[in-house]
C-alpha cells in the first residue's frame, strides 16, 4: 500500500514539475509525471531489498527526492534537445529549404 502512496506522491511532483519549469511546450502533460513515479518505484523497490523498512522516513524521503530530481533534471534539458531534433526534422522533411 505504502507503494502505492509513494507512486502517486511522485506523479505529483512530476505533473507539478510541468508547471514550474519552463519549456512545458515541448514535452508531454504527464511525461514528467510519469518518469517521476517511475524512479520512484524503483527506488523503493531497492531500497526496500537493500533493507529499509516501508515505515522509516529515509526510504520515503530518498524515494521522493530522486523522483523529484530526476523529473526536474529531465525538465531542463529536454527542451534544448527538442527543439535541436524538430529543426533536423523540418530541414530533412523540407529537402533543406526551411
Amino acid at each position: 500500500m505504502e507503494l502505492l502512496f509513494v507512486i502517486l506522491i511522485a506523479a505529483g511532483i512530476g505533473f507539478l514539475a510541468h508547471f514550474v519549469i519552463p519549456g512545458r511546450e515541448t514535452r508531454g502533460l504527464l511525461q514528467l509525471g510519469a518518469i517521476s513515479a517511475a524512479v520512484a518505484a524503483a527506488v523503493w523497490g531497492s531500497l526496500l531489498w537493500l533493507g529499509f523498512t516501508f515505515d522509516g522516513g529515509w526510504i520515503w524521503l530518498i524515494s521522493l527526492v530522486a523522483g523529484g530530481l530526476v523529473a526536474i533534471i529531465i525538465a531542463a534539458a529536454l527542451p534544448k534537445r527538442r527543439r535541436v531534433a524538430d529543426r533536423a526534422m523540418l530541414a530533412k522533411l523540407s529537402g533543406g529549404r526551411a
